[in-house]
């Protein structure tokens, strides 16, 4: 195996570590006193796998022709799908850019039911702000 291999192992093997440490305290700390104050009636839901388990995310939100999209375009350094530029308003609905092995679009409402994923907490928001 090869020396930058291993350490790219071992870097994997400590975030997975962190993160799991992470949800252990959660789950056996945090969580019971949430649940014994009934923190989640009034505030937040309880945190999910996904939770801990995804990639930090940058929320970008601002006036119509602001420069949103052009932003998000620069940082990746080509289009996404479902973008377009124009003077007046193009993108008015909730998009989320992740990585993945091939471009593709999937429906807000099916991102809001997937466990894997850290939207499931936009459900109170309703089908019409993620469908648009």
């Amino acid at each position: 195996m090869k020396k930058n291999e291993k350490k790219k192992e071992e870097v994997t093997e400590k975030v997975h570590t962190v993160t799991q440490g992470l949800k252990d305290l959660y789950r056996s700390k945090l969580l019971p006193l949430e649940e014994f104050y009934r923190f989640h009636d009034f505030h937040t839901p309880s945190l999910e796998d996904a939770d801990f388990d995804n990639k930090p995310m940058i929320l970008v939100v601002g006036q119509y022709s602001t420069g949103k999209t052009t932003f998000i375009q620069y940082l990746l350094e080509e289009d996404f799908p479902g973008s377009r530029v124009g003077p007046e308003p193009t993108t008015d609905s909730f998009i989320a850019v992740m990585h993945g092995e091939m471009e593709s679009v999937i429906p807000g409402n099916a991102l809001m039911v997937d466990p894997n994923k850290p939207f499931r907490k936009l459900n109170p928001f309703g089908n019409s702000f993620l469908n648009r």
